[in-house]
């Protein structure tokens, strides 16, 4: 079970992401893999739609350099998920963001987890400050 901290209300910005046919397996639910698509979709679509983030020219990319997942309860097509965002931890290299799944108007998440990104120089692969545009972005998803 999910703790307090976990809770709808503790996350900052959401994005409804519906569920395909194709992301229930053969026991009837949501596959395990599928919530990190979701993680993953809900914290670059934030850092494009919010932060600018130009994912096929930018000089500074995130790279992701640590995952995690906890399933609470399943989820199964035809949802929809909210997937709830906030940035637990904010450094001038690296961000840590805490995901929280959501169904349509129930407050305990199905799923949480986390995802740490480094910023990095698109070339050379080493490590940059967060652009600008994007820490003012993240600030704002900021809690704690």
């Amino acid at each position: 079970m999910a703790g307090e901290g976990e809770l709808r209300e503790s996350y900052r910005h959401f994005l409804a992401i519906p569920t395909r046919w194709i992301d229930n397996d053969v026991y009837g639910h949501v596959n395990n893999v599928r919530y990190y698509e979701f993680f993953d979709t809900v914290v670059n679509r934030y850092y494009i739609e919010a932060g600018g983030l130009d994912i096929y020219a930018g000089p500074v990319i995130g790279l992701v350099v640590e995952t995690m997942c906890r399933y609470h309860e399943p989820l199964a097509y035809p949802e929809t998920v909210d997937a709830g965002l906030r940035v637990a931890h904010l450094g001038r290299t690296s961000v840590r963001h805490e995901i929280g799944l959501f169904r349509a108007g129930v407050s305990s998440p199905a799923a949480t987890g986390h995802f740490i990104h480094v910023f990095v120089d698109r070339a050379s692969r080493r490590p940059a400050p967060i652009p600008e545009r994007i820490r003012a972005a993240l600030e704002k998803l900021r809690v704690g």
